[in-house]
């Protein structure tokens, strides 16, 4: 099932639920809190999803009590909803009843009874190098696009960007001398990461050879579509999505799963955990320790080498 993508048409926060309360709550996550578009569009769905429940037992978002909340995440997890899905929307509730106490709410206690589920650790599925390599010469040279889209997957893969990352660079934060790349993350939080050389080289071949052909509007986007717009997320899902499909390669591939493999394979080479934390844009270095739990092979070396009972 292809990723559903809010519509960029539709400003994060609106929403076609009538509660004030709701529309003040996004407009702070956007306005004090500087949240990306993206985790707005999340909260307000999860939330929306909540208040359609609560308005079958006669509720509301400001006047639920806790068995209520309760009800609800309990009849998600017999909806078959997965426990990291449960846990995304207990937190977008907790977030929810924090905001409400700042309004002077008196919510504290149903936020010490809701208890967070244990999310499960699904770990990401990654190609191997040959599978990268293999995905990254599917693009047609014959293609008016190849270029473009061989730069998009070297980019992806070399410097581990997200989908929306990508869709939002522009021309002015490429340093093609340097050879790096100036990201703004989740929370618009900046970083540097570098490109590397076959990201490098294929990037400059894309700028001189595709891009002009494509730029009718004098945009600032690095990455533009056929038809001279913005490159948008789902469109690069599904760029990423058909040539994963055209290369032969088993697995189902999204950008996302080249930044798993630019992660899975900087550890696998032997790089620091804090670099390869600060490169992906973590906050916290514990998302990042997932990856070390991907490479087996590594773990399995190691222990080859050093175990005296070999």
């Amino acid at each position: 099932m292809r990723p559903q993508c809010p519509s960029r048409s539709r400003s994060p926060v609106e929403s076609s639920n009538p509660s004030p309360a709701l529309h003040e709550f996004l407009l702070y996550l956007a306005s004090e809190r500087g949240l990306a578009d993206n985790s707005i569009h999340a909260y307000r769905r999860d939330l929306e999803d909540l208040d359609r429940s609560l308005v079958e037992r006669e509720k509301s978002l400001t006047t639920a009590d806790v068995d209520d909340l309760r009800m609800y995440l309990q009849a998600q997890t017999r909806a078959g909803q997965s426990t990291k899905t449960v846990a995304r929307r207990l937190a977008a509730i907790r977030v929810f009843l924090r905001y409400q106490a700042m309004q002077g709410d008196d919510v504290g206690s149903i936020l010490q009874q809701l208890e967070r589920p244990k999310p499960e650790q699904s770990l990401p599925k990654v190609l191997n190098r040959a599978q990268v390599n293999q995905l990254i010469a599917a693009p047609d040279p014959k293609s008016a696009l190849f270029c473009r889209d061989v730069a998009i997957l070297e980019l992806l893969y070399a410097s581990g960007l997200r989908a929306s990352e990508l869709c939002d660079l522009k021309l002015l934060d490429l340093n093609l001398q340097v050879g790096c790349v100036r990201v703004f993350g989740k929370g618009n939080k900046e970083r540097i990461v570098p490109l590397g050389q076959a990201a490098n080289e294929a990037i400059t071949r894309y700028l001189m050879d595709c891009r002009p052909k494509l730029d009718r509007r004098s945009s600032d986007r690095v990455f533009l579509s056929r038809t001279g717009k913005s490159m948008e997320r789902v469109g690069l899902w599904m760029l990423v999505e058909k040539y994963g499909r055209s290369s032969g390669l088993l697995k189902k591939v999204s950008p996302h799963t080249l930044r798993h493999c630019f992660a899975t394979h900087l550890l696998a080479g032997g790089a620091d955990l804090r670099v390869v934390q600060e490169l992906l844009g973590h906050s916290d270095v514990t998302t990042t320790q997932i990856y070390t739990h991907v490479d087996q092979s590594r773990l399995k070396a190691i222990h080859l080498k050093y175990h005296p009972r070999q």
